[in-house]
């Protein structure tokens, strides 16, 4: 089975143990692959790059409830601020 490995850098388990720093020195910032048995069971990413992604993954959320929420406009009341 073929399997698509998400990574220009790929390590084994055995190899991370050795020195994990000093993998993650060398790939200069880029995603690492870890393998298990020649097969990718994690990825190594700086602190930098999760970080945006969960940025993006949470403006992503807040997208989809604008979107569900724009649908609910028409079903609203409109009332004046002093009828509040």
């Amino acid at each position: 089975m073929l399997r698509k490995i998400h990574a220009d850098y790929a390590v084994s388990i055995s190899d991370l143990k050795r020195n994990p720093q000093s993998l993650i020195d060398n790939a200069h910032g880029e995603a690492i692959a870890l393998l298990n048995r020649n097969k990718p069971t994690a990825y190594i990413i700086p602190a930098e790059t999760y970080e945006a992604l969960m940025e993006l993954a949470e403006d992503i959320e807040l997208g989809r409830i604008i979107e569900e929420r724009r649908g609910e406009k028409e079903q609203a009341v409109e009332v004046q601020l002093d009828e509040l």
